[in-house]
């Protein structure tokens, strides 16, 4: 018998329980390559493109657009026309019958983030994946370890992999002290020092690529590369009209356009996307915390802590992913960098590389720690 291929809703991020079939790509008999975009699926975080994990001729697509279902739930299945209609319906029949028990047995045993005590502050963090140097995750401002959500797990097949709350943002304490990048970077030290971990490969967004550049060049021992993704630190220029309306905006109608500046195609921001980011800010002492982080970093419209002039200093390797269309931290930033520094420009692509980019962005980290 011909070989039947199932396609379920993916798990993007641990957090994911569940995710919105927003729309076919694709329709019953068209035949697809792999990696092909499938159907558009919107998660708590942001909208993505669900590309084919295999090639076929497409028999069934079960969940019509509109409808929300649980991580790996069946949406369509895949196989040659000489698999007849009845062996379909009974692959399918089969393939929920022990859906439910699986999908129990999984989400049991799937990593949790967890508290972690570090230089006198809780840290929320998330492993996955065991052994080689380990790949460690630091989000921008008014982010969190789930903007990772795209990138760990995929990352974390070969390697050990830690993501982690920055010190006034999602499950971390609300202390962030100075709030500067010197001070955010002696947290991400402290957590490395908790976790025993000597030397880590850095990859960080934003404000994180900015504390991954600290790193980089204070504590070079630490460091075994680093992967800026939009980086903060390479230029003055930062859009302070996001960071206020981000800072001020409690309402979501009026959050949304502000959220949408992150990213290309506005249709990538959700309605759960924005109404997590108020939560996020409702917390005790979470808005205090990002004002005081805000005003150290970008007092007077412009950020303060820069490293252009002390780029050739660094001893690992460095690569920087920077959207075209990003409207955030001009991509003009990337230009005119060290020949040591590995430069990747994607068009159509806003601030969130990583996100909404996030096959190529995965592909050229692992290439680079190859």
């Amino acid at each position: 018998m011909a070989e039947i291929t199932p396609v379920v809703m993916p798990k993007w991020g641990l957090a994911m329980q569940e995710g919105l079939l927003a729309a076919w790509h694709v329709q019953p008999g068209e035949r697809i390559e792999k990696g092909r975009e499938l159907c558009e699926i919107e998660t708590s975080k942001i909208a993505n493109v669900f590309e084919s994990p295999a090639s076929g001729l497409v028999r069934r697509l079960l969940v019509e657009p509109g409808t929300t279902v649980p991580v790996g739930k069946l949406l369509a299945v895949l196989a040659e026309p000489e698999v007849p209609d009845p062996a379909i319906d009974a692959y399918v029949a089969a393939f929920e019958a022990r859906f439910a028990s699986e999908a129990a047995e999984a989400a049991a045993s799937a990593p949790q983030p967890r508290q972690l005590e570090a230089g006198g502050r809780r840290i929320r963090i998330l492993e996955i994946g065991e052994g080689g140097v380990p790949l460690l995750f630091v989000h921008g401002f008014g982010g969190d370890l789930e903007n990772w959500m795209f990138n760990q797990a995929e990352l974390a097949a070969r390697r050990r992999t830690i993501a982690l709350d920055l010190p006034g943002h999602g499950g971390s304490a609300k202390e962030p002290g100075e709030g500067d990048v010197p001070a955010l970077a002696d947290a991400v030290v402290a957590v490395l020092d908790a976790l025993g971990v000597e030397r880590a490969h850095l990859v960080g967004h934003s404000l994180g690529g900015a504390i991954g550049l600290a790193l980089a060049l204070e504590r070079p021992q630490r460091v075994a590369s680093a992967t800026l993704v939009a980086p903060a630190g390479l230029g003055p220029e930062i859009a302070m009209d996001y960071i206020e309306g981000f800072l001020a905006q409690s309402r979501a109608r009026k959050l949304r356009p502000v959220l949408e500046m992150l990213v290309h195609d506005p249709k990538l921001v959700t309605a759960e996307m924005v109404e997590n980011v108020l939560k996020a800010k409702r917390m005790d002492g979470a808005q205090a915390a990002l004002e005081r982080i805000a005003a150290a970093c970008f007092a007077g419209g412009r950020q303060r802590w820069l490293a252009r002039e002390r780029l050739g200093a660094l001893a690992c390797p460095v690569q920087v992913i920077w959207g075209e269309a990003d409207r955030i931290l001009p991509v003009a930033q990337a230009e005119g960098l060290p020949a040591t520094i590995a430069v990747h420009r994607l068009a159509a692509t806003g601030h969130l590389a990583h996100m909404e980019r996030a096959a190529e962005v995965n592909a050229l980290i692992e290439r680079f720690l190859d």
